[in-house]
């Protein structure tokens, strides 16, 4: 073989990575000869793991060497002129969702972690190097390495109707590996790439559709799904005969290689750390090889890739990824402890009451999701009106955006009244609350609309931190009232923390699991406690947050300190965001529930008369701390170092977090894991609290065991 991108590859015995193939669901390569025009045969092959929709194609080892010995057959092929070209493409809609994760999590060490990425460069660049032109049709799903072997072609056609197309891989903590960090920015631009390398994945995993991906240059030429794979037939055959001449706008020029490049990157990197902060390895590790694609040669850039994914696949923060990963694809689609779904009641009318913004919003995804008439109620009639006005121009927006049809918006509108007569609650299955966290009013609006519905609607309560008992102590059938804790914003946030009381029969928290999935949002199962799950980790977070300031401790170090836990805004930043009013309300009522283990701030009190606490610029970006702010707080003789707040909250949250696992909060530290990660945007890259937790050592220091067995670690 002459010397080419993968001819070092050669040399490799891969046979460690067949080892862990033992029960690998194999994605075979057919192949088949398609006759072209003037004589000229095309070898399509297509990938199918034998499996119905339901199971994606992925990339294994066995299946890249079944691959790489079928495309070394058709480079021999080639070689005797029985093919002019080479095309791949996949099963009905799906090409190949990447890697095979189950199997790359169980990579023992880097040295097999480095021949995963070796073994899918040395298959994939084969495509380069069959002698005659290589094509990739890319007729549905495609992510990870399933976009890699495209990038990997000479060309690429893409499906119409194609409805995910990405490179996740920064997501799961590790970077793409097959060839994605320079073959991409060499195709589409770097300001592109970045977009899909980077920027999509930390926006919750964003995906491209086809014709997304056919605009930024990852595909030569769109079809539509009726005849896609005769369409992308006839126009490979157009290129081989030179009747089609494929152009590439997208493709970086000297001028940009030259200015357009570094700046590019120096601008990501700077709005990464004020994004996420420095702590998530892969983002940054993606820049650096994106950085370095601007020059080189194709080998050169899969050899940076092989060391950069074999650090990453070993180390801490895949092994983390894998298991927030697993969390939200597995555990939250079979929640712990949910009843039997068939014990779940008909939800054909819901009831809102409130007409706030917390409350329209409600109303707006109840409309949108389950298609029933909805219902808000207010102390009077403007304020009524005030709600469903807002709930209307808001699925005027979503017209106005084209992601609803003129007729559903109509319908959507239609659906939606408001009213003062709570009689018109009467045949509502389903009425949630969302008005004033305050006890009595919460008991007082239940015990006032239970004298106008039926014994078996259910009632459901958005309370963040009170007692859902105490809010139904009023109510003649407790058993069918539920805690529905949603997460602001109520449209984007993927939470809902079902709470159960001891009265709270199976029939009511069956239903209020069903509709949680319908409204598309993860359920958790919760005890009713005191700050639920989410509330209470942060209740403890920034009560010692307050406690260290008002004691001496420069709010500067505080902020700062808790910066390995890769959380996405700071203590501080995250009161302002809560708003300083409800945040002394939620430390007030751990304090009295747990006066022992939460502390009560007199200084946040003062803080929320004052306004606020940080200092910001006319574009609303964080310059400091507001020096008023500062003085109010100041007077404390006991600082500590950063060191030292930083383990003391660690401890605080072992033990925290052990309690409720001892008081069957919830099923398992799983779910504790699944609400951060959901609720308080915890990182992938961390695996939720008590992995990291176990990693640093504050789960053996404080109850002299771990949370997971083995710990969920790698090397780093």
């Amino acid at each position: 073989m002459t010397d080419t991108a993968t001819s070092h590859y050669a040399t490799i015995d891969f046979s460690a990575l067949a080892a862990l193939a033992d029960d690998e669901v194999v994605t075979h390569s057919f192949v088949r000869d398609i006759p072209l025009s003037g004589g000229r045969t095309l070898a399509l092959v297509t990938l199918d793991n034998g499996k119905d929709h339901t199971r994606p194609n992925t990339l294994g080892p066995a299946t890249l060497l079944e691959l790489g010995a079928t495309f070394d057959a058709l480079r021999e092929r080639a070689g005797r002129g029985e093919i002019h070209g080479v095309a791949v493409t996949g099963k009905p809609f799906i090409l190949a969702a990447g890697a095979d994760l189950s199997k790359v999590s169980e990579i023992p060490n880097r040295e097999t972690a480095k021949q995963m990425a070796q073994l899918g460069h040395f298959v994939l660049g084969k495509q380069a190097e069959f002698g005659v032109p290589s094509f990739v049709f890319i007729n549905g799903l495609a992510l990870g390495g399933g976009v890699e072997i495209g990038l990997n072609a000479d060309y690429r056609t893409v499906d119409a109707s194609t409805p995910a197309i990405a490179l996740p891989e920064v997501f799961l903590g590790i970077i793409p590996g097959w060839g994605g960090a320079y073959l991409l920015p060499n195709l589409i631009g770097i300001e592109n790439a970045l977009k899909v390398v980077v920027e999509n994945p930390l926006k919750n995993n964003r995906m491209l559709t086809g014709p997304q991906a056919f605009e930024l240059g990852m595909a030569d030429a769109m079809f539509d799904s009726v005849n896609f794979l005769e369409d992308s037939i006839r126009w490979a055959d157009g290129v081989l005969s030179g009747a089609v001449t494929v152009k590439r706008p997208n493709a970086p020029g000297k001028l940009e290689r030259a200015v357009k490049w570094d700046a590019a990157i120096s601008i990501a990197r700077k709005t990464l750390e004020s994004r996420i902060g420095t702590v998530a390895r892969s983002p940054y590790a993606a820049l650096e090889l994106l950085k370095a694609a601007k020059s080189g040669t194709k080998a050169e850039g899969f050899a940076r890739e092989d060391e950069v994914l074999a650090d990453l696949i070993s180390g801490d923060q895949f092994r983390a990824s894998i298991y927030a990963f697993n969390l939200v694809q597995k555990r939250a689609k079979r929640p712990a402890g949910a009843p039997d779904k068939a014990l779940a009641k008909p939800v054909t009318k819901v009831g809102v009451i409130g007409a706030g913004l917390m409350a329209s919003q409600f109303a707006l995804l109840f409309v949108r999701r389950l298609r029933v008439p909805v219902v808000i109620t207010d102390l009077d009639q403007a304020r009524v009106d005030k709600g469903v006005a807002y709930i209307h121009d808001e699925i005027g927006a979503l017209l106005g955006k084209g992601r609803i049809s003129p007729d559903e918006a109509n319908r959507l509108k239609a659906l939606v009244t408001g009213t003062t007569d709570k009689a018109l609650f009467a045949d509502a299955d389903w009425v949630i609350e969302a008005v004033f966290e305050e006890l009595g009013v919460k008991q007082d609006v239940f015990a006032e609309i239970e004298k106008h519905i039926s014994p078996e609607a259910v009632l459901a309560t958005n309370t963040s931190s009170l007692s859902v008992e105490q809010i139904g102590a009023k109510l003649e059938h407790p058993e069918r009232l539920v805690g529905f804790h949603f997460f602001n914003p109520v449209a984007v946030m993927p939470l809902i923390e079902v709470v159960h009381t001891p009265h709270t029969d199976e029939a009511t928290l069956s239903t209020a699991m069903v509709t949680a999935a319908k409204l598309r949002k993860n359920a958790v199962i919760t005890r009713d406690t005191p700050g639920f799950v989410v509330n209470r980790i942060l209740a403890k977070l920034l009560g010692e947050a307050m406690h260290a300031v008002e004691t001496g401790t420069p709010f500067e170090v505080v902020d700062g300190a808790i910066a390995p836990f890769g959380l996405p805004m700071t203590p501080f930043e995250l009161l302002e965001l809560v708003g300083l009013t409800v945040g002394a309300h939620v430390l007030d009522t751990h304090h009295a529930a747990f006066p022992d283990r939460f502390y009560g701030s007199p200084a946040l009190h003062k803080l929320a008369d004052y306004g606020h606490v940080l200092e910001r610029d006319s574009k609303g970006r964080v310059k400091g701390f507001d020096k008023g702010a500062v003085k109010l707080v100041s007077g404390g003789t006991t600082p500590i170092t950063a060191e030292e707040f930083l383990r003391r909250v660690e401890d605080g949250l072992a033990d925290e977090i052990k309690r409720m696992l001892d008081d069957e909060v919830v099923h398992g530290p799983e779910d504790i894991d699944l609400c951060m990660i959901l609720g308080a945007g915890w990182p992938f890259q961390m695996g939720g609290a008590t992995p990291y937790l176990d990693r640093v050592g504050a789960s053996e220091r404080v109850f002299g065991d771990t949370f997971h067995h083995p710990v969920i670690r790698g090397t780093d």
